[in-house]
């Protein structure tokens, strides 16, 4: 069932498209509708390759009930008087209406498991996740925000790195969400990032790397600079699963590799291990893959 709240956010006619639609699956080419695709969580059928979601979808799949968003107010202008041949707010304003968000990245207030937290979800869907101004901000208020209130926080990312329209500026919100989940955990916060497809540029040399507990999604990409022009520097052929989730889990740049229907149950557990309140859960395993959840009917 839709949540209210979602609901309103993409309004009739979007709920409309969305359900008269069928799409392609990139990796094994099956043809899936897509009401059957989102009751499986956006993940294919036939080859579970895992699609990337928007940002109220993966909201609606991991929160209790309620989302109470915050920074929806902060939206980008035009610092650098960007000139190509479409223009920074035009670009900006065809993402808003492709995608129905102010920004890459969607903050606010919810429970999962009844956890109360600080909940974070970057959205490929527009600019290609990249971090800017606003995004930077957010994050910095969510960071903020948690700290007063004494909640964990969790930070969905799915980037292509900084926003090159925004110039240094975009640069900067690397060191500022930094800073700014510096002094959450020096204040004693438990923050978790959930690596989603794709993760790289400024996103994972910054923040996304620097939480007490580090998950990715299956077969997610996850990267600095591409594979290309690493192998162009280095002038050496990288192996077939170089900046996958499984090949940063097997070299230990990651805690755990979770399928997408044990994400909200893993998330569960470790929001429980953190606390300390563990009411007999057992802790989650950080060397592998976290287990599956039992299977369950709505």
């Amino acid at each position: 069932m839709i949540p209210e709240w979602l609901r309103i956010r993409r309004g009739p006619q979007q709920a409309l498209e969305d359900a008269a639609q069928w799409t392609k699956c990139p990796k094994c080419a099956t043809m899936l509708y897509r009401p059957d695709l989102a009751k499986n969580l956006f993940v294919c059928t036939t080859c579970k390759h895992h699609f990337r979601m928007h940002a109220f979808d993966r909201i609606a799949m991991l929160v209790d009930a309620d989302f109470v968003e915050i920074g929806a107010d902060v939206v980008p202008g035009d610092p650098l008087g960007w000139t190509d041949k479409t223009s920074y707010p035009q670009k900006l304003e065809r993402d808003r209406e492709k995608s129905k968000l102010t920004e890459g990245i969607v903050c606010g207030f919810a429970s999962i498991g009844s956890s109360p937290l600080a909940l974070g979800v970057m959205d490929f869907n527009f600019r290609g996740g990249t971090m800017g101004t606003v995004v930077g901000e957010r994050l910095a208020r969510l960071f903020e925000g948690a700290r007063e209130r004494k909640l964990p926080v969790v930070v969905c990312t799915a980037s292509g790195g900084a926003r090159m329209e925004e110039g240094m500026l975009a640069l900067m919100q690397m060191a500022k969400t930094t800073v700014a989940l510096q002094r959450f955990r020096d204040d004693g916060g438990y923050a978790i990032t959930v690596l989603t497809d794709p993760t790289t540029g400024g996103v994972s040399a910054s923040f996304a790397f620097q939480t007490d507990v580090i998950v990715s999604e299956a077969r997610a990409s996850i990267g600095f600079a591409g594979r290309r022009v690493i192998e162009q520097t280095i002038r050496q052929k990288l192996p077939e699963n170089f900046q996958t989730a499984e090949f940063l889990l097997e070299h230990g740049a990651i805690d755990m590799v979770v399928e997408r229907a044990g994400l909200r149950e893993l998330l569960i557990r470790l929001l429980d291990y953190g606390s300390g309140a563990r009411r007999n859960v057992p802790a989650p395993a950080v060397n592998g893959h976290a287990p599956a959840p039992a299977a369950t009917t709505s």
